[in-house]
């Protein structure tokens, strides 16, 4: 039977029938280590048991009510991301795109309020990624993304990721905020130098614009820490936010959290019971099983694992969200990965991402260490057949 899906992804010939922890099984039988886990979204692993227990729990009370009435499972859940330095205010969402779009909104919208209508600019950095809405393709220095549906929405300005003096230069009365990922994942994992982000607080501090950190990728405890960023007046999450439920949530603080008012935005599925009580059980086994802790541990030796595996590349990355920049085409890797039992994948062409759950085991980083280091070698002698590693 023909797929009836739209041709939006150039899938792998691959069927995920069910997961577990760190791996998965195809429509055959076949197990693999995830090292992918959803795109950042699986961070406590595959069906984990307090998730899946909430979500059981919720799906028998209540799914869905609409943003019209209360929900205590959404408010919960906003204070808990409060309480973890997710702003004063909290709009809850269903992924990364329109937790950004809230976010583009806001900051515009707090602003005209202030009477300074005159801010609308936005500024946002050379290999970002936001989404794929128009306005978040506007905000999203990747022209093959932007092929085919333009014109983009206007108000966008782009300057280098990590040069402080360039983003000084565009500063004025005009800029409504920086938007900045504290790590850029589409863009290749690249890290900015450790004082970026407290210099880009200081400039938007100085010309009085706002700060927007775009946590989607890097938030959840991806990199060590709850969030890689400090101080922004905004920030955005989604991905690992529901345990692999749809869910994103949009943060404010200060004066910016009251800009939105009734009838300024909304969501129709936006904090629906079930993904919140599932993001409440994530944040849940976040705290109780040390996984922020984990992360560091397990990323610092997935990262010395790989430099000692392939000392020819460039190994970068915070906790477990890691890149392994190659000199070649990064597609093969993935092939022989794969074929290998173990999935990962390439972004910005070259370089190799990790992005494992948070809750992965040593004995885990090993083997796919020592798989990338065997398929990375494969992939760069142009072997056409993959190397053998067992499966568990």
């Amino acid at each position: 039977m023909p797929d009836r899906l739209m041709s939006t992804y150039a899938r792998q010939p691959l069927e995920i029938v069910r997961g577990l922890g760190s791996r998965v099984w195809d429509a055959d039988g076949r197990s693999y280590l995830d090292f992918l886990g959803g795109i950042a979204v699986n961070g406590v692993g595959h069906c984990h048991p307090t998730v899946v227990e909430a979500i059981r729990a919720q799906a028998g009370e209540l799914l869905h009510c609409s943003n019209l009435y209360h929900s205590s499972t959404g408010s919960r859940l906003a204070g808990e991301l409060v309480a973890r330095g997710v702003g004063e205010r909290v709009f809850l969402c269903n992924s990364g795109a329109e937790a950004n779009e809230g976010a583009f909104k806001l900051v515009r919208k707090h602003f005209h309020r202030l009477g300074q209508t005159r801010r609308v600019r936005l500024v946002a950095m050379q290999g970002s990624f936001h989404g794929r809405t128009l306005a978040t393709l506007a905000a999203t220095d990747r022209p093959d993304f932007r092929a085919g549906f333009g014109p983009m929405p206007e108000g966008f300005t782009f300057v280098p990721f990590d040069d402080v003096q360039a983003l000084a230069e565009v500063l004025d009365e005009t800029v409504a905020a920086v938007v900045i990922e504290p790590i850029q994942g589409e863009g290749g994992i690249r890290v900015p130098p450790p004082d970026f982000l407290s210099q880009v607080r200081r400039l938007c501090n100085g010309t009085g614009c706002l700060l927007v950190a775009d946590e989607v990728q890097t938030g959840m405890g991806r990199t060590g820490s709850f969030l890689a960023s400090h101080d922004a007046d905004v920030v955005t999450l989604a991905k690992g936010l529901g345990g692999g439920l749809p869910i994103g949530a949009l943060g404010a603080r200060g004066p910016a959290a009251e800009a939105l008012q009734p009838g300024d935005h909304g969501s129709t599925f936006g904090g629906n019971p079930l993904c919140c009580a599932a993001a409440l059980a994530t944040l849940k086994v976040l705290s109780e099983e040390g996984l922020l802790q984990n992360a560091t541990d397990m990323g610092k030796l997935l990262m010395d694992e790989l430099r000692r595996a392939i000392p020819s590349a460039q190994v970068r990355g915070r906790g477990l969200m890691v890149g392994i920049e190659l000199p070649f085409e990064g597609g093969p890797v993935v092939t022989l990965a794969r074929q290998s039992g173990l999935l990962l994948n390439v972004t910005a062409r070259k370089v190799v991402r990790l992005l494992p759950p948070l809750n992965v085991s040593e004995e885990e980083v090993l083997t796919a260490a020592r798989i990338v280091g065997e398929v990375v070698e494969a992939a760069r002698a142009g072997a056409a057949t993959p190397v053998a590693s067992p499966s568990g």
